[in-house]
């Protein structure tokens, strides 16, 4: 496949207002940081999508350099990358996370 395919495949994930890209799935995470970034997004009461990159190698690869992020998990919201556990996890203490997830209308009610 070539890599304007991945980063076709990259494009599509990110048609969904919020979108993780993490090791394993929500309800089998298999790294901790992409358990405590679910565990935000679910307090948050978020709905959003989830890629397993271990499921797919290739968007793995093409996915750090579509993003500049070396590491997984990357939060996206509309698309933009707002970044790894650190950044999901500072945002979600001060309040941003719910407040840029509900912009987004990825909030459940």
């Amino acid at each position: 496949m070539s890599h304007i395919e991945v980063v076709d495949r990259i494009k599509a994930h990110l048609a969904a207002p919020v979108v993780l890209f993490m090791k394993g799935t929500p309800d089998f995470p298999q790294c901790g940081f992409s358990a405590q970034t679910v565990a935000a997004l679910k307090h948050c009461h978020a709905v959003f999508n989830h890629v397993n990159i271990f499921e797919d190698p290739e968007l793995r690869e093409a996915l750090k350099s579509y993003s500049n992020w070396p590491t997984f998990p990357q939060l996206y919201v509309n698309g933009e990358l707002v970044g790894g556990c650190d950044i999901a996890l500072e945002m979600y203490h001060s309040g941003e996370l719910r407040k840029l997830l509900a912009e987004a209308g990825a909030v459940a009610a």
